[in-house]
């Protein structure tokens, strides 16, 4: 890694680069860095770069917790040591280069903190049972100009939804994100005028799920950077106003073996696919504590908003939390796939995909029944029919997320002791902080977090 590092270092300089971003996300999904001058990179990959073990703690509005047992002190240093097969130039910042880092002990061994190793153990432990994963995001954002107090009031696009002329406005922007996502080696999938005020979305496309979490944190850098470029801003927090649509960042899996994709199926998976997809709906409660932790996303979960407020899944159902995507004589088996609807950019994506390849492959190992599809929208039920159908609301607070993942130890054993426990102190902390504000106060100080 160190002569790998001592090349990519010598052409960066010679490209004019002059320091590269060490990146991570902490258990809030907000993205952190170290910039180390391009001529210490080498170093940089062989010994690390120190950094307080207190990240960990850091709540959503860098608030330090000392909730935690492990984590109490403000004493303690780990190692940030980049994933030199991951350098990336940026092609929005030439004078700066990025690759994500593994957190590491002074020893050099795994930090227990480090949720890239936890996503890199589950993929290894998939591996083990001749299991191979398939993710990809859809990244939804709102776009204001910049200085904007808020986007509502002051959107980037006037709209329609899905439409062109939503865009023309934004055209030097939309061409910088199709030019600096594919120099930055990420593909996208499609680009478009959502649903929400002045909001976009793109996809990633598909790929193993390590460097789908990586280009997760990528895709944000490149984002915000072609955004300031063209003299706006983008918010990629859950929710914007109370009436408009939150940002969802839609995580799609799919999970094969030797080769088959298992989701697909004659509208519906069968055998060990049947089993992934009702593993995530057992676990569901559970995974949404991971996969859209923070205040504001309890907020977004609302029926009629496409969010995933009950536990159900559907065939192509757009309101439900798993949506099954199927293959087609078109599209091929390799399409079919599932996607999740509670997740947002408050989730570290290493966790978020950790949780939902382990609830997969516990669905796999044991087969729990899948119940019938869904075609509806349970919120126009009454309670009865809920009822009788199986349909629950998911947990609408970090108190309910709390119990529902301390009742799930499949999913709270992902994390392990220590990283559970601080994931668990930070959101008591961002709780705490929320129960002396309003919403529309907690909506605000979220909004440009991510």
């Amino acid at each position: 890694m160190t002569k790998a590092a001592s090349a990519a270092a010598k052409d960066f300089a010679a490209a004019g680069v002059g320091g590269v971003h060490l990146a991570w996300a902490d258990n809030n999904g907000i993205p952190r860095s170290r910039i180390v001058p391009v001529g210490g990179l080498a170093d940089a990959a062989s010994r690390g770069v120190g950094a307080t073990s207190l990240f960990a703690v850091f709540d959503s509005h860098d608030a330090i917790t000392y909730g935690h047992a492990g984590l109490a002190t403000p004493s303690g240093d780990v190692r940030l040591v980049p994933v030199v097969d991951r350098l990336r130039r940026l092609a929005g910042q030439p004078a700066l280069a990025w690759a994500p880092v593994r957190q590491l002990t002074q020893s050099g061994d795994p930090w227990p903190y480090c949720q890239r190793a936890v996503l890199e153990a589950q993929v290894a432990e998939g591996a083990r049972r001749g299991l191979e994963f398939r993710a990809g995001y859809e990244l939804e954002f709102a776009v204001a100009p910049a200085g904007s107090a808020d986007i509502v009031t002051t959107p980037g696009h006037p709209g329609p939804a899905y439409s062109p002329h939503a865009l023309v406005g934004l055209d030097g922007f939309v061409a910088a994100l199709l030019h600096d996502f594919a120099a930055n080696g990420l593909r996208i999938g499609q680009l478009h005028a959502e649903y929400g005020v002045a909001q976009l979305e793109l996809s990633l496309a598909a790929t193993d799920p390590v460097s789908a979490a990586d280009d997760q944190l990528l895709a944000r850098q490149t984002i915000h950077a072609a955004a300031h470029a063209h003299g706006l801003v983008v918010s990629f927090a859950p929710l914007i106003g109370l009436g408009s649509a939150g940002n969802g960042w839609h995580l799609h899996t799919s999970v094969r073996r030797k080769g088959r994709n298992l989701l697909d199926g004659e509208g519906a998976p069968g055998g060990e696919g049947a089993g992934y997809l009702a593993g995530l709906l057992r676990d569901l409660p559970a995974l949404t504590a991971i996969t859209a932790p923070s205040v504001p996303s309890t907020l977004r979960l609302r029926p009629g908003y496409f969010a995933g407020a009950y536990a159900f899944w559907g065939v192509e159902n757009r309101e439900a939390p798993l949506r099954y995507v199927p293959g087609s004589p078109l599209l091929g088996a390799d399409h079919a796939n599932v996607e999740l609807k509670t997740s947002d950019a408050s989730a570290n994506p290493y966790l978020a995909l950790a949780v939902v390849l382990a609830a997969g492959m516990a669905g796999i190992e044991d087969s729990p029944a899948l119940p019938e599809p869904i075609g509806e929208d349970p919120g126009g039920w009454t309670e009865g029919e809920r009822e009788t159908r199986g349909v629950c609301r998911l947990p609408a607070d970090t108190a309910g997320q709390d119990t529902a993942l301390l009742a799930s130890p499949r999913i709270a054993g992902v994390l392990g002791d220590d990283l559970l426990g601080a994931f668990r102190a930070v959101r008591a902390s961002d709780a705490a902080w929320a129960a002396e504000r309003s919403v529309e106060e907690i909506v605000a100080a979220h909004l440009w977090r991510y």
